[in-house]
């Protein structure tokens, strides 16, 4: 047996087995690391408020504050560490200031629990990251758009079944993607308006005695609103990790499928984009290759990241309500995938960024079918039933008879067809699901 230093929940005569102990803590400490400086600033707006309704004077809550700035710095500067004894990053906290402060420095956990604690540290946390990864998704979406651009007039095969279809454009393909992530942004803002929203002050899940002022670290900690219900709170805890998960869902989904297109494209049998060799990699027994291995690796991480809402469905199914410690697990895989979709929208970015178009695709003979709607549309154009037109043209390809000529262009004017790709609208759509990020 071993006794058990610097626990916040920690009285005379008890001890935990370090077998035990190892188990329940497992990789917590890791996690709990990006937590420090969100730790501490709920702590500074909870002294506050402390000092506020009148729990700690106010010689008491400067020093606490001195201290607590003190340890953000540190904590900022890339100096701060879980001790090896220390249970968890609540208690590192609160043991450095009471070691610097005296005791002071053990008054700052009156009227909360390490359960709202660690509630509001993971919102605030959330918070910031959903941010990042809006920021992130936006610079992917507005180098879409530039491309989409760039390239709307460069003719592109589209595929239905992964068959030759219909034409289409650079353009439309790349701005087809940059348009799906307004729509993952739609989830993405949803969830921030799920974290946006206190848990301070509901204790352990059922409030506290003291008069507590939740409305004051709603505004210190500048949330856009509280969860008002103490039980609520607490069962806020894995909902809301599970609601952002849904929101990094979606935008992995779209990151995967381009890298699947982007992986195909570069195949020698399509041969419509390729990239600078020190963007693809070599075979370690074939000299000619040059593999795709950055979108495959996009297209596995982000379908990792898709399983992440399931997983955290899986942990939370069947809990009834209160806290419970299996919602500490919510930390190990959903912090994982944050990181992971953040790295794979940088290096989508970054190919994208190093990308080359093939022109003049639909010269090659295989995709001399490609026009067959466009030939039965001018029939129809003329006054010919469209069956009739359909007919004739299916009789041309059976035949082998089939020609179009497309080089005197192509007509298509209606919204978001190849001729309009109408990219203003889209930026717009963008424009107003960024603002919803308040």
């Amino acid at each position: 047996m071993s006794e058990n230093n610097n626990k916040l929940w920690s009285k005379e005569n008890t001890s935990t087995s370090q077998l035990v102990e190892a188990f329940t803590v497992g990789r917590d400490k890791e996690f709990d690391v990006l937590l420090a400086e969100y730790d501490v600033l709920g702590s500074l707006a909870h002294t506050e408020m402390l000092e506020k309704v009148g729990l700690l004077n106010s010689e008491d809550k400067e020093a606490i504050h001195r201290g607590l700035h003190q340890i953000l710095d540190e904590i900022r500067a890339g100096q701060f560490a879980i001790g090896k004894d220390t249970e968890d990053v609540h208690s590192q906290v609160e043991l450095l200031l009471t070691q610097r402060i005296g005791e002071a420095g053990k008054k700052i956990h009156s009227g909360r629990s390490r359960n709202d604690q660690v509630a509001v540290d993971i919102k605030l946390y959330l918070r910031a990251e959903i941010q990042q990864v809006k920021a992130a998704v936006r610079e992917l979406f507005d180098l879409l758009i530039g491309l989409s651009e760039k390239y709307k007039d460069q003719l592109l095969p589209g595929y239905t079944h992964l068959q030759i279809a219909m034409p289409s454009s650079f353009g439309l393909w790349l701005g087809a993607y940059a348009e799906s992530l307004v729509d993952d942004l739609e989830l993405l803002a949803a969830s921030w308006q799920v974290a946006n929203k206190n848990p301070l002050g509901s204790g352990a899940g059922y409030g506290s005695s003291f008069p507590l002022n939740r409305s004051l670290t709603t505004e210190l900690l500048h949330f856009g609103s509280l969860n008002y219900n103490s039980v609520y709170a607490q069962m806020s805890r894995g909902k809301t990790e599970k609601i952002v998960a849904m929101g990094l869902a979606a935008i992995a989904a779209t990151l995967s499928k381009l890298a699947m297109d982007c992986a195909l494209y570069i195949n020698q049998n399509f041969g419509f984009i390729s990239f600078p060799s020190d963007l693809t990699t070599g075979s370690s027994i074939m000299p000619h290759k040059k593999n795709p291995d950055v979108f495959e690796l996009i297209r596995a991480k982000c379908n990792r990241i898709q399983a992440t809402p399931n997983e955290l469905t899986l942990l939370l199914n069947n809990l009834p309500s209160g806290y419970h410690r299996d919602l500490q697990l919510t930390k190990e895989i959903l912090f994982p995938s944050i990181g992971e979709l953040k790295a794979c929208l940088q290096m989508t970015g970054l190919m994208l960024s190093n990308m080359t178009v093939r022109e003049d695709i639909l010269r090659d003979e295989k995709y001399r079918y490609l026009f067959s709607v466009e030939a039965v549309n001018e029939l129809v154009n003329q006054g010919v039933p469209f069956r009739e037109a359909y007919k004739q043209v299916g009789n041309l390809i059976e035949k082998g008879a089939f020609r179009y000529d497309y080089s005197k262009g192509l007509h298509h004017t209606h919204e978001g067809s190849i001729g309009n790709l109408c990219n203003d609208r889209i930026v717009g759509e963008m424009e107003a699901v960024v603002g919803k990020f308040v």
